[in-house]
């Protein structure tokens, strides 16, 4: 597929059925030009396209998906083209316009078809009549429903079409299953193309697709349009009409005219039963919009949404490697580093460091640094680990942060804090415990979760996002946020499928700032203070701890 030469076969030579049923030349739409223009810049990159659209409804992209592989079969030779939709009728609709694509062709250019059925064009040799004799094309173009059981295994796939992947069933073989199948039949050269489409359908595996694209974690560029993307979507606005304090502050957030506003109100009230929750599933303005479930959150869903939207990036991203030869660490950039960086230490700050370490239902190890003078996220650290790694990245990042107090969970392994006391880690939160042998209380570090202490961490998590969302800077637990629920024994916990290690991690940290100072520390003191200081400024410098 050449992008700049399908673009002009698009609109110069396929055509397309209105709303209204009228059959008119296809001109790209601003919400199409967007989608064409990533594919192109792909290709034009020496890539093959790998694209997943995350979308409102009724945006085009489905009728400019089908124009693309229409071009490349019916322009080039041994071509094989497969969309996969959600229904049989939209199945059906589908291959209904790449037939009418087919049939509105100019004569000199259309290909001759050795076979159509009803979901099936095989282009064989062009009619001999044409002036513009193009060579046997040999390629096929085939629309098939998701649900049955081998679709596209036995087949090489050069463009793939995959729509409303979020609503496919999971009759047969798991939609996962299928999809794996058909991206296994492509192979990953330039000029194959697959475009993953959907609308949302709550917290399930497209979404899981799409953060993993979003994280950079697959091949696929993720692409999102907006409900006010579609340029129909306006309506006039009467004289003297009256708006919320929520409609204002959604228009000024999205830069949206007031017509866009008025057709909103009139979606909402029509399409939506008047739930705005609805309308920002149905009608995402934001990618977090579209993945809102209908579970009973903990958190606040709008304050975590706005709050993502406005996240700053870290300013520092990395892990700790060992140093030189006097055995300390040293802070190493990696974009892809497991600790974020979203505030530098402040000399006389005092820290609060919390962890949640890998344990039943879970395999990452988690930890948040807090400012506790301001109650601000200062870091955050989130990987697969061994525990040694854990606690040698804990170890040096509470180092970092003037001997931040660690507060580590621990329910499954005591290892991590029995390893700091050896390491001779000066500040770790303190518990009392029972004595099972004499029954007396004594002191124990660690923070333990259990019937009593996590209802009382999460709660107090809960209020403190509430009254200070700007606190929170780390985007993945935000994500975690929108998908923790309570159960139907109202008990808080991650949707299925979903993780609540960061949260318990924030929980742990928010929960046991007690210990730790409030005020930040006056200059001065001893001057053995200050030669302590002075030398840890410039192991910070340095990036050593």
């Amino acid at each position: 597929m050449n992008p700049r030469v399908a673009r002009e076969y698009i609109e110069s030579c396929l055509k397309i059925r209105t709303k209204s049923g009228t059959v008119v030349p296809f001109r790209l739409n601003a919400a199409q030009q967007k989608l064409y223009a990533v594919a192109k810049r792909q290709q034009d990159a020496g890539k093959p396209v790998r694209i997943i659209i995350l979308k409102a409804r009724q945006l085009g992209f489905s009728t400019l998906t089908e124009a693309l592989l229409f071009h490349a079969c019916a322009t080039r030779e041994n071509v094989n083209a497969l969309v996969v939709a959600h229904r049989e009728d939209a199945t059906a609709n589908l291959f209904r316009m790449s037939k009418l694509f087919y049939d509105e062709l100019p004569a000199p250019i259309r290909p001759m078809l050795r076979a159509s059925n009803a979901q099936e064009l095989v282009f064989e040799n062009p009619s001999r009549a044409s002036r513009l004799a193009l060579p046997g094309l040999r390629s096929r173009f085939r629309c098939a429903t998701a649900g049955g059981r081998g679709i596209g295994r036995s087949d090489t796939l050069q463009c793939v079409h995959l729509s409303e992947y979020a609503f496919w069933p999971e009759a047969g073989e798991s939609k996962a299953a299928t999809l794996a199948g058909i991206l296994q039949a492509v192979p990953s050269a330039p000029g194959t193309m697959v475009i993953i489409e959907s609308t949302a359908n709550g917290c399930e595996d497209f979404k899981d697709r799409w953060d993993a694209a979003v994280a950079g974690e697959n091949d696929f560029e993720p692409v999102f349009f907006a409900w006010f993307e579609n340029p129909d979507y306006v309506m006039p606005v009467e004289p003297g009409i009256e708006w919320t304090a929520e409609e204002r502050e959604v228009r000024e957030r999205y830069s949206l005219s007031w017509e866009q506003m008025r057709w909103r109100r009139w979606c909402i009230a029509n399409n939506c039963g008047g739930s705005r929750d609805m309308f920002r599933q149905e009608y995402p303005a934001n990618p977090d919009e579209a993945f809102l479930h209908s579970g009973s959150g903990v958190f606040d869903n709008g304050l975590i949404i706005r709050r993502r939207e406005e996240a700053a990036a870290p300013v520092r991203r990395g892990r700790f490697v060992p140093g030189d030869e006097d055995g300390g660490t040293v802070w190493q950039d990696d974009d892809a580093g497991e600790i974020c960086l979203y505030r530098e230490c402040e000399p006389g700050h005092p820290y609060v460091l919390g962890g949640d370490t890998a344990g039943e239902g879970s395999d990452w190890f988690t930890a948040h640094v807090i400012d506790n003078s301001t109650g601000e996220q200062a870091a955050s650290l989130r990987r697969r680990f061994s525990e040694p790694e854990y606690v040698r990245q804990v170890y040096a990042l509470g180092k970092y942060y003037n001997d931040a107090l660690v507060a580590l969970e621990t329910n499954f392994s005591t290892y991590p804090v029995m390893k700091l006391m050896e390491l001779g880690y000066p500040n770790q939160y303190r518990r009392e415990r029972e004595d099972t042998f004499t029954h007396r209380l004594r002191e124990s570090c660690g923070f333990r979760t259990d019937r009593q202490t996590r209802p009382r961490a999460i709660a107090n998590l809960v209020e403190v996002f509430s009254a200070h969302p700007e606190w929170f800077s780390d985007r993945e637990l935000l994500g975690e946020m929108l998908t923790f629920c309570y159960n139907e024994d109202h008990r808080p916990e991650a949707l299925a499928g979903k993780h609540d290690d960061l949260v318990m991690a924030a929980a742990i940290c928010y929960a046991a700032r007690h210990q730790q100072r409030l005020t930040v520390a006056a200059p001065g003191g001893s001057p053995g203070d200050a030669a302590q200081r002075a030398a840890r400024r410039r192991r910070i410098r340095r990036g050593r701890i």
